[in-house]
């Protein structure tokens, strides 16, 4: 497929990266519903790492079978599919070039209760490279005491990605002792985080979408003094994807907890008013029988794809 003059746009944000980068970035945006968009619909299965088996997928026992996920990101359309290790390898002989692959190259679980959370590495970019994935996955939790050595290990996961022309879609999660749980994604703690993941050299930046909070007193302030507005969720995310350099990173926005369906596309279409790239959604997709996850996903681009 040409490169539409949107996907250039984008691509020319990107100067310093390899070709090899580049080609993995314009292989998600040129593939499925959305190609040549500048737009991206992302499935992302971690959940059964991050929060355990039956919470994640007994709402619908076929994504007990990772052939269940990465099948539903192909059919509905979906840019690309992104998983941890496990996943990704009983996948990968059968799905790779089927799809863009992302190897979520660290994970967290619900079992220890620690109040400076911090994910271990659990992939590797010679394992990205050997099942042919299109890009590594990583999570930042901006607030944890711990974040300095998630920072650190990213840079170089980063650099090696990089040598082996692989971007990184990096997860900015806002969350420690020093955060409240609205904090966690108050607009100003959400736009922050943006811009540190843009700062540490993510590609695409995944963040959830920001509430009307202000954590921090110094930022309520400027807020304040300069009236950036943050009443409706256009505003909110339009103050986030400014963050990301001033929308010359492309930052996506999670799906969150699940929604009825209503309530999700509703949601779906603040964050397009806002300027949002795309989605990056799983519970609120896979949690649901396979027709039903595929039209919602496919409603979920369309929005995107008219919001231009």
């Amino acid at each position: 497929m040409a490169l539409t003059d949107r996907v250039k746009q984008i691509l020319s944000w990107y100067g310093s990266d390899n070709p090899g980068v580049r080609a993995n970035l314009v292989r998600m945006m040129n593939h499925g519903a959305l190609a040549g968009t500048g737009k991206m619909v992302i499935l992302p299965v971690d959940q059964g790492f991050e929060h355990g088996p039956a919470r994640s997928f007994q709402p619908n026992p076929d994504g007990y079978d990772p052939d269940f996920h990465v099948s539903l990101a192909v059919e509905s359309g979906c840019n690309a599919y992104a998983a941890p290790l496990g996943f990704i390898e009983a996948v990968a002989d059968r799905y790779a070039g089927q799809i863009p692959l992302i190897l979520k190259l660290n994970n967290s679980d619900t079992l220890a209760k620690v109040d400076q959370p911090c994910s271990a590495v659990t992939g590797s970019v010679r394992d990205a490279v050997r099942l042919g994935c299109s890009a590594i996955g990583y999570t930042i939790y901006p607030g944890s005491g711990m974040r300095n050595v998630m920072y650190e290990d990213l840079r170089e996961l980063i650099a090696e990605a990089k040598d082996h022309g692989l971007p990184t879609v990096l997860w900015a999660y806002p969350r420690g002792a020093g955060l409240s749980k609205d904090g966690e994604t108050g607009v100003d703690v959400a736009a922050y985080a943006a811009q540190i993941a843009a700062q540490l050299g993510a590609h695409v930046i995944k963040i959830k979408p920001p509430k009307d909070h202000i954590e921090q007193p110094e930022a309520k302030k400027v807020f304040e003094k300069y009236g950036i507005p943050t009443k409706t969720l256009e505003d909110r995310v339009r103050h986030c994807v400014q963050s990301a350099f001033n929308g010359k990173r492309i930052i996506i926005f999670s799906g969150g907890e699940t929604k009825d369906t209503a309530s999700l596309l509703e949601e779906v279409r603040g964050l397009a008013g806002g300027g949002a790239f795309g989605s990056i959604m799983g519970r609120n997709a896979f949690q649901r029988p396979k027709a039903e996850a595929v039209k919602l996903l496919q409603d979920v681009m369309e929005i995107f794809r008219r919001a231009g």
